[in-house]
């Protein structure tokens, strides 16, 4: 027996959801408390919209922590389409800070989710991880980069971007990190070392 395949969801029905996660990321990382109902209001769709793509706070709450795995996942990807395999291994880092923020900013609402589903890196961990190996990939092909970093080493090495205060003035500290990380990233990257060892020779 054939299981039944998901119905995709019209386009206005997609927009609308999309519009409830914009909104929602948008609240609740202002503040936790935020009713459902105003979410619903500022989206500008029904209560019973509302309810039939999120039934509770809790299915919100995961939903967005997904969407926004998703939407940073795939820009590294987007990124790589457009640029230089180090300029858009650099961009993403600034796209995940921006992530990274806004999770602190959600961290009381997740708080309660985390504890009922596991732990939210372990949601993102897969879509992350592989987002950081085709960038990682992509340098080391190039030679960007120091060759044989993996994505655990490059996520142990931006781990101060969960140390930032979310609440302050978090982009030029967060900017001055990663560019830290980066200049490290490019020690002993082979591109480096040809182009000064033509130097040297001329």
């Amino acid at each position: 027996m054939q299981e039944k395949k998901a119905t995709p969801l019209r386009s206005d029905a997609q927009r609308n959801r999309e519009r409830i996660l914009e909104v929602a990321l948008a609240e609740l990382t202002r503040s936790a408390d935020t009713p459902l109902s105003t979410i619903a209001k500022k989206a500008g769709v029904g209560q019973g919209t509302f309810y039939r793509n999120f039934p509770n706070r809790e299915a919100l709450l995961l939903e967005i922590y997904r969407h926004e795995v998703q939407q940073v996942a795939a820009a590294a990807a987007q990124l790589l389409e457009t640029r230089a395999p180090d300029r858009a291994l650099r961009e993403w880092m600034d796209r995940l800070a921006q992530f990274a923020m806004t999770k602190v900013g959600l961290a009381e609402a997740l708080r309660a989710t985390t504890l009922a589903h596991g732990t939210l890196a372990r949601l993102g961990h897969g879509a992350m991880s592989s987002a950081a190996a085709l960038l990682l990939t992509a340098n080391d092909e190039a030679g960007t980069i120091r060759p044989g970093l993996t994505p655990e080493d490059f996520f142990l090495v931006i781990a101060g971007l969960w140390q930032i205060d979310a609440g302050g003035d978090w982009q030029p500290r967060a900017t001055r990190l990663l560019d830290f990380v980066m200049d490290g990233l490019r020690v002993g990257a082979p591109a480096a070392s040809n182009a000064r060892d033509e130097a040297v020779r001329l």
